[in-house]
């Protein structure tokens, strides 16, 4: 009896993270959904690439709800959220525009290389460096979350190493946060209101994985012992 009393307890907390985590994502990510509802993604990529980088510290703020759940902390959502997007906002608006920034010149490269002879070596190029590139951003964010201090150069150089390291996982990774796009396209109301958080959690759950050499030395040099 007591045994089916916490299995349903924990239900309606996983539950309630989701739901939870869904508001405070389109409150952290507000710029974007705001442009997604009022204008055309064709014709004003532009303001999307500038509103991008400001919900970086909602993303990290989600990560790091997701982080104190698995954890089994009993931290209050609102104040975990709320923490850690005060503590993240700076580096991660910094890491984000950055990252951006280069997604923006390959992007702008691969459009003049097509249909052209040079495209056939330049855009297989173009296309790996995109892939490592928000690769590289996502596992970025997950660190920043949780290391809010590191400097961002030591986050750069790890997390594009362990992206390439752990690539079933970034590539994992990366097509669920391709599904949620898409379907943010088709059912923006369903993405936010209910697939975001357990999507997001897979993509925080591989991440934290492929960054456990990093954030965890010595207990990921103890487990391959």
């Amino acid at each position: 009896m007591r045994s089916r009393h916490h299995t349903i307890t924990a239900v309606f907390d996983g539950v309630y993270t989701a739901l939870v985590s869904n508001l405070l994502l389109v409150l952290g990510c507000l710029p974007l959904v705001a442009l997604t509802f009022t204008t055309e993604a064709a014709r004003s990529w532009p303001l999307y690439a500038l509103a991008a980088p400001l919900c970086a510290p909602g993303l990290c703020g989600i990560f790091a709800v997701m982080s104190d759940y698995s954890s089994g902390g009993s931290r209050s959502l609102l104040r975990t959220f709320g923490g850690t997007w005060r503590v993240t906002a700076r580096r991660a608006i910094l890491w984000t525009s950055a990252a951006t920034a280069v997604l923006v010149v390959l992007g702008v490269d691969a459009y003049a290389s097509w249909g052209h002879r040079v495209g056939a070596l330049t855009l297989p190029i173009l296309a790996v460096l995109a892939v490592l590139t928000a690769a590289t951003t996502l596992l970025g964010l997950v660190t920043i979350a949780e290391r809010p201090a590191a400097r961002l150069r030591d986050v750069a150089r790890a997390c594009a190493y362990l992206a390439v390291r752990r690539w079933y996982l970034t590539a994992a990774s990366l097509l669920v946060l391709a599904l949620l796009a898409q379907l943010f396209a088709a059912r923006p109301a369903i993405a936010l209101g209910v697939a975001a958080a357990p999507l997001l959690y897979v993509v925080w759950s591989n991440s934290r994985y492929s960054l456990r050499a990093a954030l965890d030395p010595p207990t990921a040099a103890a487990r391959s012992t």
